[in-house]
């Protein structure tokens, strides 16, 4: 049973609506009550007097995705606004790898022209996953090598040097740091990136202090 809670109407459950799934069908896939759908479809159908036009026509003509491929879409735009960020196709979590090859399929899917109607209403509602995936994997790498760093002060070590270094490991972590506190300091990293260093690595601006060589 879904327990999540809601906000009505639900946008996951009218996205189901429109493109011709029963209140019975959605209720399955969600795992919810068939009478909580249909409170939420009343309230759909009030604000939006297309809404029921648009879902006879799709139970007639429904062409596209599957209403499990509908529902697999709600459950990575839920994923994706509660994270507030894009997906990883390079983390951990088996779940999330499989949820970013999905949404790199859609994106393929976008840039081919091909993408149905149904996927490309449905992910409007997720800012800029179709645009340039070199930023997107850019920005998914930056976060792996954030928790990368965290991993590497939690052993004991010291900040990671970017000369001197003992193991390519610290080499591409002192890389890293490093650029960040260059961009850092010329305004150039983002207040965001600035808080999550701060909160993950304490720290990380000043770096090492012991075996620095003395000013002069």
């Amino acid at each position: 049973m879904d327990r999540r809670v809601r906000r009505a109407p639900d946008a996951e459950w009218v996205l189901m609506y429109r493109l011709g799934l029963s209140r019975q069908r959605i209720a399955d896939l969600v795992r919810a009550e068939p009478a909580t759908v249909g409170y939420h479809l009343v309230i759909a159908r009030r604000q939006d007097p297309g809404l029921e036009p648009a879902h006879r026509a799709a139970t007639v003509t429904r062409t596209g995705p599957s209403p499990a491929d509908v529902a697999r879409m709600g459950e990575i735009i839920a994923w994706i606004t509660a994270e507030g960020r894009l997906l990883r196709d390079r983390s951990e979590d088996k779940s999330e790898r499989s949820m970013a090859r999905w949404l790199s399929d859609r994106r393929r899917e976008a840039a081919d022209g091909t993408l149905s109607p149904a996927y490309r209403d449905g992910l409007a509602r997720v800012p800029d996953w179709a645009g340039n995936h070199r930023a997107a994997a850019d920005e998914a790498r930056w976060h792996d090598r954030l928790a990368q760093l965290v991993d590497y002060r939690a052993e004991g070590n010291d900040w990671p040097r970017h000369h001197h270094y003992a193991s390519e490991r610290e080499h591409t972590l002192g890389v890293w740091i490093h650029t960040q506190r260059y961009k850092h300091r010329r305004g150039d990293l983002a207040p965001e990136k600035v808080r999550l260093l701060d909160d993950a690595v304490p720290g990380w601006q000043t770096g090492r202090t012991r075996g620095r060589p003395p000013r002069t």
